[in-house]
């Protein structure tokens, strides 16, 4: 009986952990969708919905950054770009989209920061930077002078 009782918690536990591996990937998945569709609400949701399965997943908090962006809300977009860096440090697309709020707030410091990260961790974006410095190198002279 003990040894019955043993194995029905341990299908319990399998058939409970892989629903919820389901569920996470689900959420994501119908979130992106959702997003891809321009249904920003419903995928903010979804996204958030995803995060509290997997706190720890960096590509939910940077598709909320790229939704906060698009409603033109810069705290929470920046909320979630600082916290898809401290999941993932190396994601490039999270320091570009922080390049451009900090070069937007003339925070010329922070954008010379994250482009040093940046160039170490480039893989696809690497034009976008050299972009962010060519506009960096036109108004910093214009910053010194005041």
């Amino acid at each position: 009986m003990n040894k019955i009782f043993k194995l029905i918690i341990l299908v319990y536990f399998i058939l409970v952990s892989s629903n919820l591996a389901f569920a996470k990937e689900n959420f994501f998945d119908e979130a992106l969708k959702k997003y891809q569709s321009q249904n920003y609400d419903d995928a903010k949701f979804m996204f958030e919905r995803n995060i509290v399965f997997n706190p720890k997943d960096a590509k939910s908090y940077l598709y909320l950054a790229k939704i906060y962006n698009h409603e033109e809300d810069q705290k929470k977009e920046e909320y979630n770009l600082e916290t898809t860096l401290l999941i993932e440090p190396n994601n490039e697309e999270a320091i570009l989209m922080l390049m451009k709020i900090a070069l937007k707030k003339s925070n010329y410091s922070k954008v010379n920061d994250l482009s040093q990260t940046f160039v170490k961790v480039c893989k696809n974006l690497c034009d976008e930077n050299n972009g962010i410095q060519k506009s960096l190198k036109n108004i910093e002279p214009d910053n010194n002078e005041s």
